[in-house]
């Protein structure tokens, strides 16, 4: 019945509110292909680099390269975005999926594999890290009118987490392979990255279909005013957040659990497809209870006990126990991604809404990618718990110090 439910939240997602271009349909219905994908490419990236012969050490150097691509991607995004029809940039972006899935498929090769997943699209989060984001997220504001635009992007988001869920479920396709049509596990993966790339191809129909504009050639830069000081003050904070995020990033997670208790892939694959519902239906609940509590609290007084909970399974020896901790993790840990937003939107001028977006997101994308990497070497020094607690104190401590720093702060904007 949940599930059932679910795909009804989901389909009602895709229809456009009133006040929307009809290019909105084609968008909401486009995340939906990339967001499966990470779904599962997330829980079956370290399996397939485990079944090719690497460890967690390249584990978590893979990770870090695919998000450090992916932070450099949204800088020259930035940078470049304006010049180019943003229809033809999504579709390049498309094209680039298709490339990604073909060239991990086809080579084992570590150097190889590690180039592709710096310059192409893969992502071990499952998260809000890709290069159809900003893509996307811009066209939509194109599209919207003011007064339709906060319910478009709460729909973009809920598409995104709830396409991300079932395709974690996916993940345990390979396994169902190798039992029932007897094909070897890295055969199975293989099927799953080629796949991949028939999902990029595939965007090319809806992104085909949008209307092309021209490209904006406005040289006006609205740059940090009033606000730098907060704002420069909330991107540190944010970046400490976003790396403590790192170390527990789904590929990882998926890796610790696998050879902690000795997991099957099909159960590793309905964990993560709980905890991606969970975690849509968190960013569900948190606009009402911020409404209630404030936006501040609301970040801060749902991350700490998610963070407990993070350290608290690290810890534990029953498998169901663990499992338990990290998906009320989960129904946590999520609700400060619209809050923090809403924040940041709160706290600055008008006029210094855009600059602020980038200047608190860049950072972020940054230091989420440098931990990964010293997640896999923690993991394979053989601290494979290290960057769970890691995480969770890195994560209370920047909670702690964001409410002592900001809660006299005016948000009145």
């Amino acid at each position: 019945m949940l599930l059932r439910a679910k795909i009804r939240q989901f389909a009602s997602c895709l229809v456009p509110p009133s006040g929307t271009d009809g290019g909105v349909g084609r968008i909401l219905a486009a995340r939906s292909l990339p967001g499966f994908c990470d779904g599962y490419v997330a829980v079956l990236l370290p399996v397939y680099l485990l079944a090719l012969g690497y460890g967690q050490l390249e584990v978590g150097l893979t990770g870090s390269a695919t998000l450090f691509g992916s932070a450099l991607t949204t800088i020259a995004v930035g940078a470049i975005g304006p010049r180019y029809p943003l229809r033809r940039m999504l579709i390049w972006a498309a094209v680039l999926m298709t490339a990604t899935g073909l060239g991990f498929a086809s080579l084992s090769s570590w150097w190889p594999l590690m180039l592709i997943a710096f310059v192409g699209t893969l992502n071990p989060s499952s998260g809000d890290v890709s290069l159809f984001l900003p893509l996307e997220q811009s066209r939509l504001a194109e599209l919207a009118t003011a007064d339709a635009r906060t319910v478009i992007f709460a729909r973009y988001s809920l598409a995104g987490a709830l396409s991300a869920a079932v395709g974690a479920f996916a993940a345990a396709v390979p396994a169902w392979l190798v039992s029932r049509a007897e094909v070897e596990m890295l055969t199975a993966l293989r099927i799953m990255l080629f796949a991949y790339a028939l999902a990029g191809a595939m965007l090319c129909w809806p992104y085909r279909g949008l209307p092309e504009r021209p490209p904006a050639h406005s040289s006006a830069r609205v740059s940090l005013g009033p606000s730098r000081r907060v704002v420069t003050r909330l991107a540190l904070l944010f970046s400490v957040d976003a790396f403590a995020g790192g170390l527990v990033v789904n590929s990882l997670l998926s890796l610790w659990l696998l050879q902690r208790f000795g997991l099957s892939l099909g159960i590793v694959a309905q964990f993560f497809f709980w905890t991606g519902l969970l975690s849509a239906a968190s960013q569900l609940v948190a606009v009402p209870l911020a409404r209630k509590v404030g936006l501040l609290n609301t970040m801060v007084f749902t991350h700490i006990p998610s963070s407990l909970c993070l350290i608290g399974a690290a810890f534990c020896s029953s498998m169901w126990a663990t499992l338990t901790l990290l998906l009320i993790r989960s129904a946590l840990s999520q609700m400060d991604v619209p809050t923090r937003t809403a924040y940041v939107m709160s706290v600055v001028t008008p006029p210094e809404r855009p600059a602020a977006a980038s200047f608190t997101a860049v950072p972020r994308s940054l230091a989420a990618a440098i931990a990964p990497m010293l997640a896999g070497v923690m993991m394979a020094s053989g601290y494979v718990g290290a960057p769970l607690v890691a995480c969770g104190v890195l994560k209370i401590t920047y909670d702690l110090t964001l409410l002592r720093v900001f809660r006299r702060v005016d948000i009145t904007h």
